[in-house]
C-alpha cells in the first residue's frame, strides 16, 4: 500500500504565535477515518516528527504503518510551553479537529471519525480534547497525565505541570484541576484504551490507573493496559511493537 506525505500543513494561525503545522499521512483508501497524534515532550519540547524514544529507527515510521493499516494520519504541533501557557495547547489541538472535520473531503479522508493518539504530554491533551468537545471517537493514552495536581512535588515552579501552568501547580488549584482531564470524565465520553509502565520514574502509573478507574465509574468504555517494567517512554518495555500494535488493533476496533 502505498502512503502519500503532505508535510507542513498549517492548520491554524494565532496572532503572534507561528503558523500550527500538521504532517498529513495519508492512504490509497476513500474516506479513511483519521488518527489525530499528539506528540509528548513534558509540553516543553518535541515535535510532530517525534512518535517516542524507542520508534525512531523505526522503518517504515509508525506513522506510515498507521496509514499503512487504512487511517489518514495526522500528526500535530502545539504550542509548547515556552511559548504559550495553558490552556493554548488545549485550544491547538481542538483547532486540529476542527480542521480534520472541516478539509476531510479535500484530502480524501473522513474527518466525522477521529481516534486521538498520543504520548505522556500528547496523551493529556487527547484525553482532554476529547472530554471536552466534539469529534474525537476514542482516545489511545500512553503514559500521560490525567491529574496535575497528583503529580510530584506540586509546590517546585520548574516541574513540567508549572511550566504548563504559569505558577506552582499547588498555587493555582483551580486551573490546575481545570487543566487536568480526569476533571472532565462524563458518561458518554468516548471510549479509551491508557497504557502505562509500571516502573515509570517520570509520571506515576497511577496516573492512568486513577483515570481508568474515573472512566469506568461513569460507565464509559476503558482499557487498562500497564507494561510490566517499562519506565517512562517505553525505556525497557519487554516488547514496544506488541504494544503498537494492540494499539493500532484498539483504533481499528471502534472506527465506524
Amino acid at each position: 500500500m502505498s502512503v502519500r506525505v503532505l508535510e507542513g500543513v498549517e492548520y491554524a494561525a494565532e496572532a503572534g504565535y507561528r503558523p500550527l503545522l500538521l504532517d498529513l499521512y495519508l492512504p490509497p483508501v476513500d474516506r479513511a477515518p483519521v488518527v489525530l497524534f499528539v506528540h509528548g515532550g513534558g509540553w516543553r519540547r518535541g515535535t510532530r516528527r517525534d512518535f517516542g524514544h524507542e520508534f525512531a529507527g523505526w522503518r517504515p515510521s509508525p506513522f506510515e504503518r498507521i496509514a499503512e493499516a487504512g487511517f489518514a494520519v495526522a500528526s500535530v504541533d502545539y504550542r509548547l510551553s515556552g511559548e504559550a501557557r495553558y490552556p493554548a495547547q488545549l485550544h491547538d489541538v481542538r483547532a486540529a479537529v476542527a480542521w480534520l472535520r472541516g478539509h476531510g473531503a479535500g484530502h480524501g479522508f473522513d474527518g466525522s471519525r477521529i481516534v486521538a493518539w498520543g504520548e505522556s504530554a500528547g496523551a493529556h491533551l487527547a484525553a482532554l480534547a476529547a472530554l471536552t468537545g466534539p469529534g474525537i471517537e476514542a482516545v489511545v493514552g500512553w503514559y500521560g497525565v490525567y491529574d496535575l495536581s497528583a503529580m510530584p512535588d506540586p509546590h517546585d515552579p520548574g516541574s513540567r505541570e508549572s511550566l504548563l501552568l504559569g505558577a506552582p501547580v499547588a498555587d493555582v488549584p483551580d486551573l490546575a484541576a481545570e487543566a487536568g482531564p480526569i476533571a472532565h470524565v462524563h458518561a458518554g465520553a468516548p471510549p479509551f484504551q491508557l497504557w502505562h509502565g509500571t516502573a515509570d520514574r517520570s509520571v506515576p502509573m497511577a496516573q492512568s490507573e486513577r483515570m481508568a478507574a474515573a472512566l469506568d465509574a461513569a460507565g464509559v468504555p476503558v482499557e487498562f493496559r500497564p507494561v510490566e517494567g517499562a519506565d517512562h517512554i517505553w525505556r525497557g518495555a519487554p516488547d514496544v511493537a506488541a504494544v503498537f500494535a494492540a494499539s493500532l488493533d484498539f483504533a481499528r476496533g471502534v472506527r465506524t
